[in-house]
């Protein structure tokens, strides 16, 4: 006998998969991970000991990963893509921290132009969507002999 049994959502190689097809918690999750990744590294991306690029290294090879790990099959919504940039530009706000105002002497906080022109890589949305246009075109090379393909355009 069978017992077939339907779930809400769950945990599929690292994926969260939910019923309703949507990314809300998977972003979410990835979001905890890279904040604990985040938490983990804090104290040398807040220290002065090391060089800005360094900790930009430490972020491009250690967090982002965490956090874009499976986005080649994402589907995001203008609130999940705000909520990517906003997690990115926190982790930026770390590593290059509050500035001197050289004529009034005050701290100011980095804005998000002023951020995006610090950090010379590509934006977290650049890179996710990068990575969903490479998928997109291994897919279209392999033709529609290929389970990937069908899924793709929703054929069974």
């Amino acid at each position: 006998m069978n017992d077939a049994r339907s779930v809400e959502q769950f945990k599929y190689l690292g994926t969260n998969v939910t019923n309703q097809n949507s990314m809300q918690e998977e972003i979410k999750s990835t979001l905890k991970s890279g904040n604990a990744c985040c938490h983990l590294v804090q104290n040398p991306l807040s220290s002065s000991l090391l060089s800005q690029n360094l900790d930009i290294t430490i972020y491009r090879i250690i967090i982002l990963p965490v956090v874009l790990y499976g986005c080649e099959t994402w589907s995001l919504t203008l609130r999940e893509e705000r909520r990517l940039i906003v997690f990115e530009n926190m982790v930026l706000r770390r590593i290059f921290g509050p500035k001197r105002d050289e004529v009034t002497g005050e701290w100011k906080k980095l804005y998000n132009e002023k951020l995006n022109d610090l950090y010379s890589s590509p934006n977290i949305m650049r890179v996710i969507k990068s990575r969903i246009m490479r998928l997109a075109e291994h897919v279209a090379r392999i033709g529609e002999r290929g389970g990937v393909y069908m899924v793709l355009v929703g054929e069974t």
